[in-house]
């Protein structure tokens, strides 16, 4: 490992999360009024805690497929005042008693950035700046005064504005083709940035790699910060399930050399990033709530998926695990609790562990071939990807130098013995390991399998540190280093 090879500055918001108006993530998830679990805002303060643990930087919402039916004045002023709407992505009716001013509130509770996904389904341009005004002007003007009439005497200083949602695919409400979105998404853009010049604009994007990423990257470069991408993986098949997220590291491999080919022929000073605003392992639960139940093989595809995002720290501004309540997420309700499933465990050793700046590593070890036979959910192939490493790994340290940390993923089914060395420099002290496997204790929420975590700590000579990874589990190591 060199850490003089810096691969990119780590944004702590590839650590964010995602709500959708979507069985049960927000209405018995994170906001149930009335549950002696909640607090005085209709919160439930089990989930806002487990969510702060995980440090989530950035919430995306409020969807998602439902989104592109949602009309955001629906969800403001007095709760006994709203109206209900049917739900058309997901099929249920919409109470609207979870709107902008509730989001706002549990983001600065939670401490993570907003990230607002506009309506262009069903949505004007109209209806789409008179939210931003609501949100974050400061002028004595109409939607801005409904703010503080709501009792939000300040702007929310909303930063990020997604410019619809999978607006390309026919299970969306209001579908485009490639062209028609590319007019209207300069439209927005351009009159967006008229009422708020700081607010930073998503592209809708697809996979990354497909005609409608070409096309939309190729048009809406000079207008927008961020190209989303979105990606979920699953398989029954143990390595289809645990190699699957290796897709993402393609998609970002294509979206961002098509992001540095607009960037030049618009002649732009910065190419935009990416925002992987959903991603997850998501195959078993394809209807009604959405409520996944993983096993530690998908939590080790997570771990897969955020070591890509660190690796790829470059090209990756933004990623928002999608779900976090309920609906294909790491936390999961019942009327008496709440409970983390594994795939919560390596995003809060990611979210904990990693530190200012990506680095390079080389692994040499044992290799496995991507699955024949079998294919991802989602069909994503990764037969031509592949041979991967057995131990996939993702480092960073921080800007003096002075601490590293690295996350290691060991898919074997044995313990794998590796050695980490340092190409510069030496280890300072020794070194501390988190190590997550799967567990078979009870779970206070039926269905929910546990996770055991094990801590100890390991000592280095010189710049060589040796790790025993214990089988299908996932590690955090940290420690300190100096320069020879």
């Amino acid at each position: 490992m060199d850490t003089g090879r810096v691969l990119g500055a780590v944004d702590r918001r590839i650590f964010g999360g995602f709500i959708e108006h979507l069985g049960r993530c927000i209405y018995g998830g994170v906001y149930e009024p009335g549950s002696p679990l909640s607090d005085s805002r209709g919160f439930r303060e089990d989930v806002l805690e487990l969510m702060k643990r995980l440090r989530v930087s950035v919430l995306r919402w409020p969807g998602g497929n439902f989104v592109s039916n949602y009309h955001w004045r629906d969800g403001v002023g007095p709760a006994a005042e709203r109206l209900e709407r049917p739900e058309l992505a997901w099929g249920g009716t919409e109470p609207n008693t979870f709107g902008t001013d509730e989001y706002i509130s549990y983001c600065r509770e939670l401490g993570a950035e907003p990230y607002i996904c506009l309506n262009m389904g069903t949505g004007s341009l109209e209806e789409a700046l008179a939210w931003v005004e609501y949100c974050n002007s400061d002028r004595q003007t109409h939607w801005a005064d409904l703010r503080r009439s709501n009792g939000q005497e300040e702007p929310f200083d909303v930063p990020w504005w997604g410019l619809g949602n999978e607006i390309y695919g026919a299970w969306q409400v209001g579908a485009l083709s490639a062209e028609e979105y590319i007019a209207e998404a300069t439209r927005w853009a351009r009159a967006i940035r008229m009422l708020d010049p700081h607010a930073k604009l998503v592209s809708c994007g697809e996979l990354g790699w497909t005609d409608w990423d070409v096309k939309v990257i190729d048009a809406l470069a000079p207008y927008v910060d961020l190209h989303s991408v979105h990606i979920y993986t699953g398989s029954d098949d143990y390595w289809t399930n645990v190699l699957s997220p290796h897709a993402a590291e393609r998609a970002i491999q294509t979206a961002s050399t098509l992001l540095r080919r607009s960037a030049y022929k618009h002649q732009l000073p910065r190419a935009p990033r990416l925002a992987y605003d959903e991603w997850n392992v998501w195959f078993r639960a394809m209807d009604g709530g959405l409520e996944e139940r993983y096993n530690f093989s998908d939590a080790l595809a997570v771990g897969t998926f955020l070591n890509i995002f660190v690796r790829n720290s470059a090209w990756v501004a933004i990623a928002n695990m999608a779900q976090m309540v309920n609906a294909i997420a790491p936390i999961v309700t019942s009327t008496d609790a709440a409970v983390a499933q594994p795939i919560y465990f390596p995003f809060l050793l990611h979210s904990r562990g990693h530190l200012a700046e990506a680095v390079d590593t080389f692994v040499e070890g044992p290799r496995v071939a991507a699955p024949e036979e079998h294919m991802s959910r989602w069909r994503h192939r990764i037969d031509d990807l592949g041979p991967f490493d057995l131990v996939d790994v993702a480092a960073t340290v921080d800007s003096e130098r002075a601490n590293i940390a690295l996350t290691l993923v060991n898919r074997s089914e044995d313990v794998e013995r590796v050695e980490v060395v340092l190409k510069t420099g030496m280890f300072a002290r020794r070194g501390r390991l988190q190590t997550v496997v799967g567990s078979e204790r009870p779970s206070p929420v039926p269905g929910v399998q546990e996770a055991s975590t094990h801590e100890g700590e390991v000592e280095p000579k010189d710049a060589v540190v040796v790790l025993d990874l214990l089988p299908k589990s996932f590690t955090l190591f940290e420690s300190g280093i100096t320069r020879r």
